[in-house]
């Protein structure tokens, strides 16, 4: 199949909240990969007030993968921090498709934000 996307994404507006009430809070960046290829992705997290942290995942080939962002681990085995805001620049080494989304139950209501993430190339 035909490989569809950029390999760099930005996501501006990301943010993880602590409290969940109705459901579960979380935040997903999903991607797509219609290529034969397995893209190894690095996820870059940029903050306000502290150093950039770096997760890794994968995406099979003609597959998608919603990435968790609460399950992420990095190198050192931690997680992303809740209740910080961030942004993140996703690298593939293949052409992707990204889209973020966030479920925020955190005032006792389901609000769900869902974006395309800009391509940078």
């Amino acid at each position: 199949m035909k490989e569809y996307g950029k390999k760099t994404w930005l996501i501006a507006d990301c943010f993880y909240p602590a409290v969940s009430t109705v459901a579960k809070s979380h935040e997903a960046i999903c991607v797509l990969n219609t290529g034969l290829k397995e893209a190894q992705i690095t996820l870059t997290l940029y903050f306000e007030d502290a150093p950039k942290r770096v997760f890794r995942t994968v995406c099979p080939g003609e597959r998608t993968h919603h990435i968790r962002m609460d399950k992420l681990v990095d190198e050192n085995g931690e997680g992303v921090p809740s209740e910080k805001p961030y942004a993140v620049l996703v690298e593939s080494t293949c052409p992707i498709v990204a889209q973020y989304s966030r479920l925020d139950t955190s005032a006792g209501n389901e609000a769900l934000c869902t974006t395309m993430a800009f391509p940078a190339e």
